[in-house]
């Protein structure tokens, strides 16, 4: 019970899975969470509570499929990409264009990732540096989603 718990929480639900770019199709799971959070949760320190809930599960979740599997970020692990793109919806109003922008720049930057998320994936050891690094490039793209945001309204 345990041991699935913790693959349904690294996989998002199994999207960790996808034979194919799983980490943006585990970006994709983000896109949808923050749809239904649009929907449902109309308060802000409950979004930011979600994101800090799934973060904690997310280090729980990949240290211990890093320790089953003995390796680094195995690609079946998105729980990190789901998080980096609710980080990177923050306060932002529901558009397709501003799903679509902020799904563009979190991709690019959690591929390229800038300092100090690069040093995050390699320095600090299991769950943390998953999740982490990801934070990071969430942290990088909202704040370019939100400059974009401005300059466009």
């Amino acid at each position: 019970m345990k041991r699935t718990l913790i693959y349904v929480i690294a996989t998002s639900f199994g999207l960790g899975f996808s034979p194919w770019i799983s980490g943006t199709v585990g970006s994709l799971g983000g896109v949808l969470l923050f749809a239904l959070a649009v929907k449902w949760v109309t308060c802000l320190p409950l979004y930011l509570g979600a994101i800090v809930l799934l973060f904690a599960l997310g280090v729980w979740a990949a240290s211990a499929i890093e320790k089953e599997k003995g390796a680094k970020d195995p690609g079946i692990i998105v729980i990190d990409e789901v998080v980096g793109m609710m980080i990177t919806y923050i306060a932002v109003p529901f558009s397709l264009k501003y799903l679509l922008i902020g799904f563009v720049l979190f991709r690019i930057l959690d591929i390229l990732k800038p300092f100090p998320a690069n040093t995050c994936e390699k320095k600090i050891p299991g769950g943390w540096g998953v999740m982490l690094d990801d934070v990071v490039s969430g942290l990088y793209a909202w704040g370019a989603l939100q400059l974009i945001i401005l300059l466009t309204s």
